[in-house]
């Protein structure tokens, strides 16, 4: 691959053009809306809709997060070695419309479950492709402040989105929810021809140093050898079981409690989540760029999920639902740049940086499915205060194994530990870069 004029040769800066920074702007933007499919607004439309019980609900939801865990080391591998990322992205989008369109036409049981697998499937490839098309085109030195941008655009897209389910959902009915979503998805696939395909460098977007300093992606079994890594994925998933089932069943209490008023107050919710989100997300980009480290601020996230779970467990009006929803937008604004920022240095000079990714979904999924299979039985016995209590525990667990164990990870850390392992021989120079997929886009 020629390099590009514009790049740091030592350290992978780049400096693509205007027009491929914009269509990654709206890129993430448009899929906002589309790489988490329809959320908790499926276990509204179940509920208040189709008279779905709790339990039925924890399945269905269930289904699209193990779907998904089962393709995210696939979908990393395949972002790894090909450089069809452009189109990897759109198609998977316009999969979930289809799976959306699916659930809205068969609200039956057998029906959702198969569409939620295939949503799950789609989705899959949809956060590594973005990360590994960002670290492609702007180089690693630039990274922590691209994924910042990147998750400001996409939590302004689902604040967008919320606010137009919230006005067409709450006038015209719950079918109008699933439409949107299709609507965000044909324009995602139309928004990524944006990116040109010659300016993303596919050596630097898997994790590698640079073209000159090309490196063999290191086995898969070394990654799991690596105890940073391992402890990091630990994190995730407990992070994802206490937090994921939290807003799907606030929406069930409020279509119990508050017939009528669900979707407008779940839409009010996530507006709120993402208007603190879009803040979160740049404060975190500025602390990390004056030397914060990504330890503490993963522990502000971890922090937030016991109170919030605690709060749920006392509160089932609107106003008190959507109030208690600001804190999530603080854990999950910094969980959307912090995880990734963390994984690219895990990965530094591995050549499997989306595998990283991959890992790192596989284990949100996990987590999820885990939150909503064990919410909606811990529910159906015991009541949703139960529930929101039994997650807000596990959170409170979450926080004391990353604490105790997860060592800094920022570009000044180093350690006895990590010289010792030798971590950068395993992304030692090659004698000429790894073949790749040449296949042009």
């Amino acid at each position: 691959m020629t390099q590009d004029p514009e790049t740091d040769r030592a350290g992978g800066d780049r400096s693509p053009s205007a027009q491929s920074l914009r269509g990654l702007d709206w890129l993430n933007f448009l899929m906002a809306d589309v790489r988490d499919g329809l959320g908790p607004y499926l276990s509204v439309f179940l509920k208040g809709g189709e008279g779905w019980q709790p339990a039925g609900i924890g399945v269905a939801m269930a289904a699209s997060s193990v779907a998904a865990a089962c393709f995210q080391v696939p979908a990393g591998l395949m972002v790894d070695s090909l450089r069809w990322k452009r189109t990897l992205v759109a198609v998977s989008g316009l999969l979930v419309a289809a799976g959306s369109l699916a659930i809205a036409f068969f609200p039956r049981f057998g029906p959702v479950i198969a569409a939620q697998i295939m949503l799950g499937a789609a989705s899959a490839i949809i956060p590594p492709a973005l990360a590994a098309l960002s670290l492609g085109l702007v180089g690693r030195r630039k990274l922590d402040a691209r994924v910042s941008r990147n998750e400001g655009f996409n939590h302004a897209g689902n604040f967008v989105a919320a606010a137009l389910v919230g006005a067409i959902g709450g006038r015209f009915g719950y079918h109008w929810i699933f439409y949107l979503v299709c609507a965000f998805a044909v324009a995602s696939a139309a928004v990524v021809l944006l990116i040109r395909p010659a300016e993303i460098d596919h050596v630097l977007a898997r994790g590698g140093e640079s073209p000159e300093r090309a490196c063999e992606p290191i086995p898969y079994r070394d990654l799991l050898k690596r105890r940073d890594l391992v402890v990091f994925l630990a994190s995730v998933v407990l992070f994802h079981f206490g937090n994921a089932a939290m807003l799907p069943m606030a929406g069930q209490v409020l279509a119990l409690k508050h017939p009528g008023t669900d979707t407008i107050s779940l839409s009010a919710c996530i507006i709120a989540a993402q208007l603190v989100m879009v803040g979160v997300a740049w404060a975190v980009g500025r602390a990390m760029a004056r030397g914060v480290g990504r330890k503490p601020i993963f522990l502000v996230a971890l922090a937030v999920l016991p109170v919030r779970g605690v709060l749920f467990s006392f509160v089932d009006f609107p106003l008190g639902v959507i109030a208690i929803q600001l804190l999530d937008g603080v854990a999950a604004g910094i969980f959307g740049v912090i995880a990734v920022v963390i994984a690219s240095d895990l990965m530094q000079g591995t050549g499997r940086f989306n595998l990283a990714q991959g890992l790192t979904a596989l284990c949100v999924g996990a987590g999820a499915a885990l939150s909503n299979l064990a919410a909606g039985f811990v529910v159906q016995s015991f009541g949703y205060p139960a529930g929101f209590l039994s997650l807000a525990l596990i959170a409170l667990c979450a926080l004391a194994f990353f604490a105790l164990l997860m060592p800094e990870t920022g570009p000044n850390r180093r350690t006895p530990e990590r010289d010792a392992a030798g971590a950068p021989s395993w992304g030692r120079p090659a004698e000429a870069p790894r073949p790749l997929n040449t296949a042009a886009e």
